[in-house]
């Protein structure tokens, strides 16, 4: 074996010092970006609803009129979706309501 080569658990180490190197670079930069935000949110007089807007309430599912009715059961459909079996491969103006 060559001694140019990094063992594995040369590797190991040195990947093991990056992690610890990384930890605590982003430890560091998020305070220092805490501290930033604390000092604009100070001197702008910001509320967490200024910063974190509650998100818009989801419209509710409108109903959808059905358009077609089984005659033999009358239950309809809307036309969305899957059709049920009555009316699969079915010409379906004879459906039509």
């Amino acid at each position: 074996m060559s001694t140019n080569i990094t063992s594995y658990k040369e590797l190991l180490a040195q990947r093991e010092a990056l992690e610890k190197q990384i930890a605590a670079a982003r430890k560091a930069e998020v305070a220092d970006a805490v501290q930033k935000i604390r000092g604009l949110v100070e001197a702008f007089g910001l509320t967490p609803e200024d910063v974190f807007p509650l998100a818009k309430p989801k419209r509710e599912a409108s109903a959808v009129a059905p358009k077609y009715r089984d005659p033999a059961t009358g239950q309809t459909w809307t036309g969305r979706g899957k059709p049920p079996v009555w009316i699969k491969d079915k010409d379906r103006s004879q459906f039509a309501i």
